[in-house]
């Protein structure tokens, strides 16, 4: 077997077995830009994503510095900076759109490392929303990026 179809079929494994673990497409959220839906029913307590080591990221805020500027803009755009290590986290799935509510469908678990889970039964379609506060040290900062990108 060739490295590159290894790679695949170890990031295949992992997928399967942690990261997003429930079935969802990306789409126009009217939140903001874009957003997460749920494609299949998702009951209450269902873990929804976990991070996986060697698959999503953490990146010390100095290597993002060292970036060009476009590509820092990027990176924390979609990375959230726990609020227990201090670290950005960058999700390699598709949980990185997940926008913010203050009514959340879903709740992060404390840890560096927590799992989502669903708080309520989340209906195919629904948008998954969390809340930025419970794990990203940068949530105000975010939100009002978030608030001033809106037409």
């Amino acid at each position: 077997m060739s490295e590159t179809k290894a790679l695949v079929a170890l990031l295949l494994l992992i997928y399967n077995d942690r990261m997003l673990l429930v079935k969802t497409r990306i789409g126009a959220s009217a939140i903001h830009g874009t957003g997460l839906f749920a494609n299949e029913f998702i009951p209450k307590g269902t873990t929804i994503w976990e991070f996986t080591p060697g698959f999503d990221l953490y990146v010390k805020a100095a290597d993002i510095g060292r970036l060009p500027a476009a590509a820092q803009a990027q990176m924390l755009k979609y990375c959230y900076r726990d609020r227990e290590t201090g670290q950005y986290v960058l999700c390699a799935d598709d949980a990185r759109f997940l926008n913010h509510s203050d009514q959340p469908n879903t709740v992060d678990m404390p840890g560096p490392e927590g799992c989502t889970i669903a708080t309520r039964d989340i209906p195919i379609g629904e948008e998954l929303t969390c809340d930025y506060q419970t794990f990203d040290a940068d949530f105000r900062e975010k939100l009002l990026r978030d608030s001033g990108d809106r037409r």
